[in-house]
């Protein structure tokens, strides 16, 4: 489960993380709670997540080039320090009471347009870091160390915004990105796993989705995050909305169910780092399961059945990025890989200026369980269209078994099999099971 952690400079780098993780997840409570608290608009909300991820949709692929082209320690020096100084511009304004709401919608497209090159090379740098071998495990730690920090960063952020303000939150986030830069100063030249780097040279963005294009074992798992991150991952909007509106509750909520959540991402990474192989139909899976769940607390009666669906829902949510994530790095050319995971990631978080203001509208003008409710759908609706594409493409079809018993197993088998055996017949084989 913690192989990855051996090695000398990923545990560098996950370490650094942690901190300025705990950190990012405080100003994200913080953020949110000071927007909501400035507005009183859950659309508002929207439109400041929406901004901080436009410069991933606009611009997400040329971060993938530039993560290619040029030594990726050297970009993440820069933009984790350019990330620290946008937590401390934002902690000075709110400290000082000059903050409005423009302010941080500023902001939040100034961290956007870091990301676009800081995420790609943080995504690529794990194979530097440690290798073929060890890829898929280090990429799980990488999701449970993101989210083991939101087990204390929204608790801490509730106990700082209720107790002193949202200001103290954001000076601790800017302060966190001293961690990661130590880290990658400390660590080993000698020691990183040497990877080609993309030539200067033109048509290669093109190149990157032309690739991505002639494989389906590529673009369709991207396909089904690019939903799934647009309409069901809307979480700073529903939660907030639920509890302000439907709980009537204060930011301490707000942070719990944020920690419950993450509870259930930890397990969801920590098991994914012990599985051997990444599987498409696990990702189809997982986001079926995801979606339902979203289905089924948006109309959860109580506030105690809503926040324990937080954590199988984390859970099922992790288990989406993680398996997607490691699934396409594992098949992608170590020379495409920037540019190919920086179209994962801007199709995964770049269609959030769409979905957060639209779920933003329909929970303001609807209410927090409508929103939550289509979110909750689309994912579902997603992970069995993209399904069914891949069953088509990989040569199976869907059939129902009748078993001894009267149970009923839904499987997809070879379409020879299936034509060639009658309805209610046992199949030979089985590659996948739903």
């Amino acid at each position: 489960m913690f192989s990855s952690l051996r090695i000398r400079n990923y545990r560098l780098f996950a370490t650094g993380a942690v901190i300025s993780n705990t950190g990012t997840w405080m100003s994200r409570i913080a953020q949110d709670w000071l927007v909501l608290s400035l507005t009183g608009s859950s659309t508002a909300v929207g439109i400041t997540t929406a901004l901080q991820f436009l410069p991933m949709l606009l611009f997400g692929l040329y971060g993938g080039v530039i993560a290619d082209r040029y030594p990726k320690r050297r970009i993440l020096l820069a933009t984790q320090t350019a990330l620290g100084a946008c937590g401390l511009a934002l902690a000075v304004l709110t400290l000082s009471g000059h903050v409005q709401v423009w302010h941080v919608y500023l902001i939040a497209f100034l961290l956007g347009m870091v990301t676009v090159v800081d995420n790609p090379t943080r995504q690529a740098f794990v194979a530097e870091m440690v290798g073929p071998t060890d890829l898929r495990n280090a990429v799980s730690l990488n999701s449970a160390n993101f989210q083991s920090a939101r087990l204390i960063g929204p608790a801490v952020a509730g106990v700082l915004i209720t107790a002193v303000g949202s200001g103290w939150a954001f000076l601790l986030n800017g302060l966190s990105f001293g961690a990661p830069l130590i880290g990658l100063l400390m660590m080993r030249s000698a020691e990183l796993h040497r990877v080609e780097r993309a030539p200067r040279g033109k048509g290669q963005l093109r190149e990157g989705l032309a690739y991505v294009a002639a494989r389906p074992d590529l673009i369709w798992p991207i396909v089904l995050v690019g939903f799934i991150g647009t309409f069901g991952f809307n979480f700073p909007i529903w939660l907030s909305a639920f509890a302000d509106d439907v709980f009537d509750a204060g930011p301490g909520t707000y942070g719990l169910l944020n920690t419950l959540m993450a509870v259930g991402s930890v397990a969801g990474a920590l098991l994914a780092a012990r599985r051997a192989t990444s599987r498409l139909r696990l990702v189809v899976g997982a986001a079926l399961v995801f979606g339902v769940l979203e289905m089924t607390a948006a109309v959860a009666p109580t506030f105690w059945l809503f926040a324990a669906l937080m954590v199988p829902i984390g859970a099922f949510g992790l288990t989406i990025n993680v398996t997607a994530n490691s699934s396409v790095q594992l098949a992608t050319d170590p020379a495409m890989r920037g540019r190919v995971m920086s179209l994962f990631m801007m199709v995964f978080v770049g269609g959030t200026p769409i979905g957060g203001p639209l779920m933003g509208w329909l929970t303001d003008t609807y209410g927090a369980r409508v929103g939550f409710l289509v979110g909750g759908l689309v994912s579902a609706l997603a992970s069995i269209m993209v399904g069914l594409v891949l069953a088509r493409i990989g040569g199976l079809r869907l059939r129902v078994d009748l078993r001894r018993g009267g149970r009923q197993v839904i499987t997809f088998v070879p379409r020879e099999v299936a034509d060639r055996q009658p309805a209610g017949a046992t199949a030979e084989r089985v590659p996948s099971r739903v």
